[in-house]
């Protein structure tokens, strides 16, 4: 009897599931453990077996196609079987009978078209989705050229997602015939990246209309520039009395820097003055004698015009600006701050340093401290998730890392359990590879709480954006040796201040206090850790 086998639920995130491919056709014997298809889920591409034996009848989601989680991904059964009751009559019994045929004749017209694009051979790349949040890749760099020859394993392009900038390796063998994404340019997840196949293969078919609706507009582009300025050009030729050649913005320029422009000679067509011209244009030396006269002074007063620039957003700095503005729009956010005593913080860094091979920061003694204070108050390693609020078993500690192009958020998984050798080394060899674009997608993922720490930089006190979905962030400021009262003397002190970012959808204003307070203690008095 025929078995209906629908999308499975790979990973808890996963609502549905992309089929990367086929590895039976409808037809095609199948015994149990036979890899049926590899499934992309929202965090990985998997490997899907059979659970049964039988003839692969329907398959109910094309290669390259998405569907729900328990939605109908396959039937297998007997060869010949009617399995249109299955399908709702839409799918065909068996293969050979002519109910099965006259189902697939209309997906193969469908696919036809596509198949005579792709010559036989050549392998089609699309943009890989590098991490669960990734809809579009910009290539940082290519490795290869059109016209290189590129085996499997070697590194095609360097593709920078929302999150960091990794390696893509070739799964295939032949030549570049095409990179369908330019040096720097970005594309959507799933669109050509770049074609391969035997020397000399006719790919300009392949991606065709999305090619020609790219070169039809540049030039669209050019042209009206070049009208523009065609037009431009005489009536900046007019509007001068003296009938000086020269451009609309480098008459302006001379007008801004106070050149005569009559002084200068252009370089453009027929002698016009241009941009450039302004730019390089060096006065002619005056006579000594003509030095004191008092119509020289206000001409020897110049000033250096700044000129504005642009920097195009990197996709890093595309998903923090879309991250951060989410947050604080859509999250209440409120601030707790408190100053903490930081003597004894100090003296036990001291102690612990002096064991050989050890050395720790501050920023650990806090990492390690806030660990164990969440473990305390759970309500603050928690999600808001709409209808309900997530309570979070594992304490995964999110350290910001300042880079470049802007912020990533390392995490430290199971942070409670770590020691403080093991905190300092995770902290330093993920410091270091996010700075170097090393990290890897899943080394940023699963945070339930996030630390800023400026103190570094001599910040005394701040505050930040929640890192959703953690409901708080700690911010640390420097540690600054000041005048304290203690036992009612004023004496020289080390004092910290943090600053408790709280969802208040989830963490209450008691809530938060109380989670201060517990820090504050460990902070205060460091072998409360130990207990």
């Amino acid at each position: 009897m025929a078995e209906v086998i629908t999308m499975p639920r790979l990973s808890d995130t996963m609502t549905e599931g992309k089929v990367a491919k086929w590895h039976k056709k409808v037809g095609d014997k199948v015994k149990e453990g036979d890899i049926l298809a590899e499934i992309e889920t929202d965090k990985a591409v998997q490997d899907f077996e059979s659970e049964i034996e039988g003839t692969l009848l329907y398959v109910g989601v094309e290669e390259g196609g998405a569907a729900a989680v328990d939605s109908v991904l396959a039937i297998i059964g007997n060869e010949g079987e009617d399995i249109s009751g299955l399908t709702g009559g839409a799918a065909a019994p068996a293969e050979g009978t002519e109910e099965k045929k006259s189902e697939e004749q209309p997906k193969a017209e469908t696919a036809a078209p596509v198949a005579a694009e792709v010559p036989a051979g050549v392998e089609v790349i699309t943009m890989p989705r590098l991490s669960d949040t990734m809809t579009e890749g910009k290539v940082a760099k290519w490795h290869k050229n059109v016209g290189d020859t590129v085996k499997e394993g070697d590194l095609l392009a360097e593709i920078e997602t929302d999150k960091a900038v990794q390696d893509f390796e070739s799964e295939f063998n032949g030549v570049l015939l095409k990179q369908g994404v330019e040096e720097g340019g970005a594309a959507p997840v799933d669109s050509v990246l770049a074609i391969i196949g035997p020397a000399g293969t006719d790919v300009s078919a392949v991606g065709a209309p999305k090619a020609e609706a790219v070169s039809t507009e540049k030039p669209a582009e050019q042209k009206a520039e070049v009208k523009t300025e065609e037009k431009a050009a005489p009536a900046a030729d007019s509007s001068s009395s003296d009938r000086v050649a020269i451009s609309p913005l480098a008459k302006k320029m001379a007008q801004d820097k106070g050149v005569d422009i009559h002084s200068v000679q252009g370089s453009g067509e027929n002698g016009r003055i241009v941009k450039k011209d302004i730019e390089n244009y060096q006065p002619a030396a005056k006579p000594a004698a003509s030095a004191p006269t008092a119509s020289a002074a206000p001409v020897a007063v110049s000033f250096v015009q700044g000129e504005d620039t642009e920097t195009p957003n990197s996709q890093v700095r595309n998903i923090i600006a879309k991250r951060l503005s989410e947050s604080k729009f859509s999250a209440p956010h409120y601030y707790l701050m408190v100053e903490i005593n930081m003597d004894k913080a100090i003296e036990a860094r001291k102690e612990i340093n002096s064991l050989p091979d050890t050395k720790i920061s501050f920023n650990d003694m806090i990492i390690k401290a806030t660990a164990i204070a969440l473990r305390k108050h759970p309500q603050v390693n928690s999600s808001w998730a709409g209808d309900k609020i997530i309570h979070r078993g594992n304490i995964n500690i999110g350290v910001a890392v300042a880079i470049p192009d802007g912020l990533v958020v390392p995490v430290l998984k199971n942070t409670d359990q770590m020691t403080y050798t093991q905190i300092s080394a995770s902290v330093k060899d993920m410091a270091s590879r996010a700075k170097s674009k090393g990290l890897k997608a899943n080394e940023m993922e699963g945070s339930t709480f996030s630390i800023s720490n400026l103190g570094m930089f001599g910040i005394e006190t701040f505050t930040s954006i929640i890192n959703q979905p953690n409901s708080a962030i700690l911010s640390v400021g420097a540690i600054i040796e000041k005048p304290i009262v203690k036992d009612g003397q004023i004496v020289v002190g080390n004092t910290m201040k943090l600053s408790l970012a709280c969802d208040h959808r989830v963490v209450d204003g008691a809530t938060g206090a109380q989670f201060l307070q517990t820090l504050r203690t460990y902070l205060e008095s460091p072998l409360t850790l130990l207990l």
